[in-house]
C-alpha cells in the first residue's frame, strides 16, 4: 500500500527536524582505544576556518571532501579517525586510534594526538578550551597502581564503576605538562555502540563543564560593577527624600545614566550566564547518563562535580539573579522619581489655569467696560448722521429740526447698540 503523504505540501524544515534525533551519533567502540579530545572556542568566522582546516585535512590524505554545510564529519584516515562537530560557541575534534597496550604497565600510553600531523595540529583555529586524552582498556590486566603511577596525579584520582558496573573511569582532573587532561576508562562486557556513548558522554561532561565555567570570570567582573551601582542606588534613594524641586533634574539625569550602565551591563553578560545555567544542566545530565557507583575509598566523578563545580554554579546564577534585581530597583525608584515630578508639574499647571482663569475673569469684566464705552462710541457716530439725515430731510418737508431728531434718536440708538453687541457677545461665548 503506498502512503499518500508524498502528495502533501512539505514543510521545508521537516526532514531538518526529522534528522535532529540522529545527530551527532555515538560512534561504536572496540578496546583498547586511545582518544584525544579538543574543544576550540570559536567565532562565525573561525568556525568557518574549522570546516576548511577539516577539508584540507581530508585533501591532504587524499579523501572526498566534506559536505559543505554538515554540522558533523567523521573520517576514517587509516592510522586514526577524526570527529568534527560544530556548536554554537565551539568547534569539537575528536582523535581516536587503536592502542598498543604491551607496555601500558612501563609508561605513559600514546595519545591520540601524537598520529596526527602536528603542524595542521597546531594550525586549529579558535582558542582551546578544553583538551582531554581518553585511554579506553579492555580489562583491569593493569590495576589501579599502575594506572595512578603511570597516568594519573594519585591525591586528586577520582574514580567510579559506570554503566552499571561494567566498567570503571579513573581521572584527576589535572592540566598535565602536555596541556590535557587525562582519563583511563577499563570496560568490560560493553557492546561497542554501548561503550561508544559512554566514553562520548565522558567526552561531553569535561566539554560542558568547562563551557559552563565560561561564565564565571563574567560573573566576577559583574559583581564589581554591581557593588558599585548597588552603592549608587543607595546613595540616590536617599537623596530622593529630601531632594528639592531644583534637585530633581539632576537626580533624574544620575538614575537615567544608572539605569543605562546597568541595562547595559545586564545586555553584555546576561546570554553567558544563561548559556552556563544550560552548559550546567548538561553537565549533571550526562553524569546521570554514565550510571555511576562508588569504588571503595573514592570519590565518584557526580561528587566531585558537586563539590567543585557548585560555588561556580551558585555565583553565576546570583550574578544573573542580582542584576534582575537590581534592574527593577533601578526602574522603581525611576518610576518614583518620575511620579513626583509629574505631580509637581501637574500642580504648576493647576496653579496656572488658575492664574489663567482670573485673567481671564479680568479680561471679561474689561471687556465690559469697552463694551459700554463702545456703546457710547457708537451711538454717538450713528446720532451724529441722523443728525445729518434730518438737516437734510427738511429741505423735503421733514418737521423736526436736525437737534430735536438726533435727541429722540438717542435713546433707539444706544438701545439697538447694546442689543446688537450683546446678541455677539453671546453668539462668540456660548453664554
Amino acid at each position: 500500500m503506498h502512503s499518500p503523504t508524498h502528495h502533501l505540501q512539505q514543510h521545508p524544515h521537516r526532514v531538518a527536524l526529522h534528522n535532529e534525533v540522529h545527530a551527532r551519533p555515538p560512534v561504536a567502540m572496540g578496546a583498547p582505544l586511545s582518544i584525544s579530545h579538543v574543544v576550540m572556542v570559536c567565532d562565525a568566522a573561525q568556525r568557518e576556518l574549522s570546516r576548511a582546516h577539516m577539508a584540507a585535512l581530508a585533501r591532504d590524505h587524499h579523501l572526498p571532501q566534506p559536505d559543505a554545510t554538515s554540522t558533523h564529519i567523521r573520517m576514517d584516515f587509516g592510522l586514526f579517525r577524526v570527529r568534527w562537530e560544530l556548536h554554537t560557541e565551539f568547534v569539537t575534534w575528536t582523535f581516536s586510534r587503536p592502542l598498543n597496550d604491551e607496555q601500558f604497565g612501563e609508561r605513559d600510553p600514546e595519545a591520540a594526538v601524537e598520529s596526527i600531523p602536528q603542524q595542521w595540529l597546531a594550525g586549529l583555529p579558535g582558542q582551546c578550551l578544553t583538551g582531554l586524552h581518553v585511554w579506553v582498556l579492555p580489562s583491569k590486566t593493569f590495576g589501579s597502581s599502575s594506572l595512578v603511577k603511570n597516568v594519573l596525579h594519585e591525591d586528586t584520582l577520582v574514580a567510579s564503576t559506570v554503566a552499571d558496573g561494567f566498567g570503571e573511569v579513573y581521572t584527576d582532573f589535572a592540566v598535565h605538562a602536555d596541556g590535557f587532561s587525562r582519563m583511563v576508562l577499563l570496560a568490560d562486557g560493553l557492546t561497542p555502540r554501548r561503550l561508544g556513548r559512554l566514553v562520548q558522554s565522558l567526552l561531553e561532561i569535561e566539554t560542558y563543564r568547562m563551557a559552563a565555567l565560561l561564565g564565571l570570570p563574567a560573573a566576577r567582573d559583574a559583581s564589581l560593577v554591581l557593588a558599585s551601582a548597588e552603592r549608587e542606588l543607595a546613595e540616590l534613594a536617599e537623596a530622593i527624600r529630601s531632594a528639592t524641586r531644583d534637585d530633581e533634574p539632576v537626580l533624574l539625569d544620575r538614575l537615567t545614566r544608572l539605569a543605562g550602565q546597568v541595562e547595559s551591563q545586564h545586555a553584555a553578560t546576561h546570554s553567558r550566564f544563561s548559556a552556563s545555567a544550560a552548559y550546567f544542566e548538561l553537565v549533571d545530565k550526562r553524569i546521570d547518563d554514565i550510571a555511576e557507583s562508588r569504588l571503595a575509598g573514592m570519590q565518584t566523578i557526580g561528587e566531585f562535580m558537586e563539590r567543585r563545580l557548585t560555588p561556580a554554579r551558585s555565583t553565576c546564577a546570583w550574578s544573573s539573579k542580582r542584576q534582575d534585581a537590581l534592574s527593577q530597583r533601578v526602574s522603581r525608584i525611576s518610576n518614583l522619581l518620575r511620579t513626583r515630578v509629574e505631580i509637581e508639574q501637574q500642580q504648576s499647571s493647576q496653579a496656572l489655569l488658575a492664574t489663567m482663569n482670573s485673567r481671564q475673569d479680568l479680561q471679561l469684566k474689561l471687556q465690559s467696560t469697552v463694551e459700554g464705552l463702545s456703546v457710547a462710541a457708537i451711538t454717538y457716530y450713528i446720532v451724529g448722521l441722523v443728525s445729518y439725515l434730518a438737516k437734510g430731510g427738511q429741505h423735503w418737508g421733514w418737521p423736526w429740526s436736525a437737534e430735536l431728531t438726533a435727541a429722540a434718536a438717542i435713546p433707539l440708538v444706544a438701545g439697538g447698540v447694546w442689543w446688537s453687541l450683546r446678541r455677539l457677545h453671546q453668539s462668540v461665548f456660548k453664554t
